[in-house]
């Protein structure tokens, strides 16, 4: 019998930690919709603060805070480009065509994550009655699909130069946001610098149970809290929630480090085990993606089963690969329980 299970499937997989416990059960509350959850403004000024934002918007999770910046930013019909691996339009159930009648207009992501500035030159639409009007651009920092790649601040505040030059709008899915500041050295604030708007979770790498942030200027929150009221996310007392976050952004943005060390450590030993491929062999931050070669018989879903009677729990992506997180909950002896669980697997 598996008395521990280690869980690589993704860092949504986190529970609080025990200091965040202790301040949801001490938090003062109020009613949020009527603005007075005081644990709650202290935590979308505190996130806004740390994004070089005027205000915040606490939102139950990452999907509902890009769509409604985007039902904020756009009105019926109008365009937004997208990349074709993005998490907005491949896996948040297109919500901006259903519910807000966006227009996406779908670029190539570059294997870095970007996606080409010439590309998106080409993407922006004529003033002409045949066309969608262009509204917003949406990029991904970390890029989930792309490997847990960062994109760096040169590039991000190219996009932003751009889109003020066309008059549109950029939103960044910063999910991940701290996990590519801590990769690259900076502050989450210079990589959203000349974004309109910023969306950044709590309750992945950071650990807190639930929610999101939505960071923008006080008018653009003002709108987007009208939104979120009528996409259902309007919350009462959710400062037992909000409390979490505030030691989420308090204390668990530096440690993301360790993550990140621990994804190296996983793709270097894996490198070794006979019948997978790396495809990312020095992850930026905290994914892991491997493929299984062409001489392995299994496909993912018959190795993932495998794995998990060996107490390690994997999310394969396809038939033939998969994408391994690393986070809070993860050590260093699970790392090599991990690489060896593989093995065996495999041999």
């Amino acid at each position: 019998m598996i008395n521990h299970f280690i869980d690589l499937r993704s860092d949504t997989v986190t529970h609080p930690t025990p200091e965040m416990r202790q301040a949801m059960a001490q938090a003062e509350v109020g009613d949020d919709v009527m603005g007075e959850d005081p644990t709650v403004n202290r935590l979308e000024e505190l996130a806004a603060e740390k994004m070089g934002k005027e205000a915040g918007l606490f939102v139950p999770s990452g999907t509902m805070g890009n769509l409604t910046a985007i039902l904020t930013h756009c009105g019926r019909g109008d365009e937004m480009i997208v990349g074709h691996l993005s998490h907005t339009y491949l896996f948040e159930a297109g919500g901006s065509a259903a519910l807000g009648g966006v227009h996406p207009f779908v670029l190539q992501n570059q294997p870095d994550g970007t996606l080409r500035l010439e590309d998106l030159r080409h993407a922006v639409r004529e003033d002409d009655p045949h066309y969608p009007t262009t509204r917003l651009i949406i990029l991904e920092n970390t890029h989930n699909r792309c490997g847990g790649v960062v994109l760096t601040p040169e590039y991000m505040r190219a996009v932003g130069t751009f889109a003020r030059e066309k008059g549109l709008k950029l939103h960044v899915d910063g999910a991940r946001i701290f996990n590519a500041a801590v990769a690259l050295g900076v502050l989450a604030v210079d990589l959203v610098r000349d974004a309109d708007s910023v969306t950044f979770c709590l309750s992945k790498g950071l650990c807190a149970p639930v929610g999101s942030v939505l960071c923008g200027s006080r008018e653009f929150i003002a709108r987007a809290r009208r939104i979120r009221k009528q996409l259902g996310g309007g919350m009462r007392q959710a400062g037992i929630l909000a409390a979490a976050g505030i030691v989420a952004l308090e204390k668990m943005v530096e440690r993301l480090a360790e993550d990140h060390r621990r994804a190296r450590r996983l793709a270097e030993g894996l490198s070794s085990v006979k019948g997978l491929v790396v495809e990312n062999p020095q992850p930026a931050t905290n994914m892991v993606y491997v493929r299984l070669g062409d001489m392995v018989q299994q496909d993912a879903p018959q190795v993932a089963e495998e794995l998990e009677k060996l107490g390690i729990k994997s999310h394969w992506v396809d038939s033939r690969r998969f994408r391994l997180v690393t986070h809070y909950w993860v050590n260093d002896e699970d790392i090599s329980r991990t690489i060896h669980a593989f093995a065996q697997v495999l041999r």
